[in-house]
């Protein structure tokens, strides 16, 4: 099973566990929303485009809405079941992300949550995707910021002039980060000024 298919089973299991209402990271939407919104991205192609350009943005949410309002449990069946047949073929390159940081957004929308421990492959393969990434999430800092693992590993996500902050963590702790999200447990170093911009910055992929 690849870790696109275990991280959406783990996701519909924390979802089921902490019910439709429960808030997640992603704004103000609850976990039903964020199912709703999963199964738009994968099964509604005429509204999906609306996720990234805003014209179709209107149409996206109408969608969204109606979807949201079918039974929980009908949902999460429909998450769980994955992609259309023809979106199979890249799932892993679709929904490695997706799948990840939506389990941590649902993880970690409940107070005392703490990182999970990872196996090294997991962690591996999150840092290639990171490093694919990166410059995109931190495009508008106005500092350079770097990324930084405890096994030594290192990659420039934006190069801004001479001052820099440095993120240092796991793969998976500066994956969420890259993706918008501040409940993560990181090391920061640089100017206080410097990383509370980092922290600020529109880090949306």
């Amino acid at each position: 099973m690849t870790l696109a298919q275990r991280e959406r089973q783990a996701l519909v299991q924390a979802m089921s566990e902490v019910g439709p209402d429960a808030p997640t990271l992603c704004g103000a939407w609850t976990v039903r929303d964020l199912a709703a919104h999963l199964i738009v991205r994968e099964r509604r192609p005429d509204a999906a485009p609306g996720i990234l350009l805003k014209p179709f943005a209107p149409h996206l949410e109408s969608v969204q809405r109606k979807v949201a309002q079918r039974p929980f449990a009908d949902l999460l069946d429909e998450v769980r079941s994955g992609p259309p047949f023809f979106l199979r073929p890249v799932d892993s390159l679709m929904n490695t992300t997706e799948m990840f940081v939506h389990h941590e957004d649902v993880r970690r929308g409940v107070p005392g949550w703490k990182p999970r421990t990872l196996s090294a492959a997991d962690e591996n393969q999150l840092w290639k995707l990171l490093t694919r990434l990166a410059r995109m999430a931190y495009r508008a800092s106005p500092v350079t910021v770097a990324l930084s693992t405890p096994d030594g590993r290192r990659t420039v996500a934006r190069r801004a002039g001479e001052r820099t902050v440095v993120l240092a963590g796991p793969p998976s702790e500066l994956l969420l980060h890259a993706f918008g999200r501040n409940a993560v447990e990181l090391e920061a170093t640089g100017a206080p000024e410097d990383v509370a911009l980092v922290h600020a910055l529109d880090r949306s992929i």
